[in-house]
């Protein structure tokens, strides 16, 4: 695994104990925290103490000359040396990966692993996002449940569905139409139109299914031609010539 050739965006903090870098994925914007040196923050402001202590006893200018040789206090500085902050890279770098492609530094969580890209130059970018969908619809009805409204969310999803069934897209253009519509409303194309599959029970609409939805009826997919028993081609003769089944 190659090691980014630079550091990604960042900035230094300080909580009370010593700085710090936080470093950001420069797609998610996630932050990755280095550790600040807290024992070097304590040596250093004991040892400015003490010498604080014995320069401010000098008569007339002690106090000044201790202030100045304690400097600045190093649990509310906000700045990092270059070796500083090369140590706190050290520290995170190998959560972050470098992009070929986009050159971004990314996080693990915007880095697909198996292709060597970042998610959004992946060649399978369109199967990460369909897995993040289920990911989050399986996320949506999880809360959903816990709260009672399991049903809610199937009365949306089949309302959805029917919605979708009803309309049709434009091969073109891509505009959205009521199914049936012959033209394009916006750019005049011929629209693809619906392929009707009616129950020869109850006329019902069956999309291919081999019962009907509505009746229960048993629909025969069998090709012409083809024994629905046997699968030979019966060339049009009254009985199946492999195995026998009338036919017709």
């Amino acid at each position: 695994m190659a090691e980014p050739s630079r550091m990604p965006r960042y900035d230094v903090r300080n909580d009370g104990i010593g700085p710090y870098a936080v470093f950001y994925c420069e797609t998610c914007d996630r932050e990755y925290r280095s550790q600040p040196t807290v024992g070097a923050a304590i040596a250093g402001d004991l040892g400015r103490q003490a010498v604080g202590g014995l320069l401010r006893r000098v008569p007339l200018v002690g106090r000044t000359i201790a202030e100045n040789v304690t400097g600045e206090d190093p649990r509310y500085t906000l700045h990092l040396t270059p070796q500083q902050l090369e140590k706190a890279w050290d520290q995170v770098k190998d959560r972050f990966r470098e992009c070929p492609t986009c050159l971004r530094i990314v996080c693990l969580s915007c880095w697909d692993e198996q292709s060597g890209y970042c998610n959004d130059d992946s060649p399978r970018r369109s199967e990460i996002a369909e897995a993040e969908a289920e990911q989050a619809g399986a996320m949506v009805k999880g809360f959903a449940s816990a709260l009672g409204l399991g049903g809610v969310v199937r009365q949306v999803t089949e309302a959805a569905k029917q919605a979708q069934a009803s309309t049709v897209r434009c091969p073109k253009c891509g505009s959205v139409a009521p199914a049936g519509t012959k033209f394009c409303p916006e750019c005049g194309s011929a629209m693809p139109q619906p392929v009707m599959d009616p129950c020869p029970n109850c006329g019902k609409e069956t999309h291919g299914a081999k019962f009907c939805p509505e009746c229960g009826t048993k629909i025969d997919r069998t090709p012409p031609g083809v024994c629905p028993k046997c699968g030979a081609e019966t060339k049009g003769a009254k009985f199946c010539p492999e195995c026998g089944t009338k036919l017709g």
